[in-house]
């Protein structure tokens, strides 16, 4: 089922043996449109420290009870790299995370790499590059997966940007529709108040033509009149 970003964050989260926290943001990868990382807050527990979480290693989400529930123990996270600002992280420290707790990481394999719809068009997702073979290289290497992963973006910092028809201003992100079952998002929530008065529009990540990351703003592959023709959006309907 299709469930709201904004309603996941403050999810409980459970450890095979305690809480660990609530959720605070996701990280998405823009050249897919799919969930990476749950950002959670440890609050109390861990002295206000953050740690990401795979998708793959929770389990259902509990909507009901706004939980969620993970097979780790309370040590495993406390010993796992954090994740201290609100920025999404470097290579390496993906390298580290996925090292810790033995998960497969999502950038091998058939799965990650293709054509795909993404956050400004379709596009390919790029191949990882050869092994280095000389000192340079090496450095080149390691000075890269130290960089911050571009194509990961933070869901909380999406929700508020400006979004434009083909033809003219529409309005801005509400929220974002994620599918429970993998992760992927689905659906903007676009909210059309300064336009169409009372009237939020859902709108599939394949109809992104551009996005401005620095501006803070979105174009669509749509006219205002394909927006306004668009499903509309329910919050109190069951997704």
């Amino acid at each position: 089922m299709l469930f709201s970003f904004e309603t996941l964050r403050g999810y409980g989260i459970h450890a095979t043996d305690g809480d660990i926290g609530s959720v605070r943001d996701v990280y998405f990868e823009d050249t897919s449109s799919i969930v990476r990382y749950l950002v959670v807050d440890t609050g109390g527990w861990l002295a206000g420290r953050r740690v990401l979480l795979a998708p793959a290693a929770v389990g259902a989400v509990d909507h009901q009870g706004q939980a969620i529930s993970t097979g780790l123990t309370r040590r495993q996270v406390e010993e796992s790299p954090g994740a201290e600002t609100d920025q999404p992280v470097s290579r390496q420290h993906e390298e580290a995370l996925y090292r810790h707790y033995g998960w497969d990481p999502y950038w091998y394999g058939a799965a990650a790499y293709g054509i795909a719809p993404y956050w400004g068009g379709m596009g390919l997702a790029a191949v990882p590059p050869a092994v280095p073979e000389s000192t340079v290289e090496r450095d080149l290497a390691a000075a890269e997966r130290g960089r911050r992963n571009p194509h990961l973006r933070s869901a909380r910092e999406v929700v508020g940007y400006y979004v434009g028809a083909s033809d003219g201003d529409i309005g801005h992100v509400e929220d974002l529709l994620i599918d429970d079952a993998d992760w992927h998002i689905r659906e903007l929530v676009i909210d059309t108040r300064n336009w169409l008065p009372g009237k939020k529009v859902l709108v599939s990540p394949e109809r992104l033509r551009s996005v401005d990351w620095a501006e803070q703003h979105i174009v669509l592959d749509m006219t205002r009149a394909d927006v306004k023709a668009s499903p509309e959006y329910d919050a109190t309907a069951p997704a």
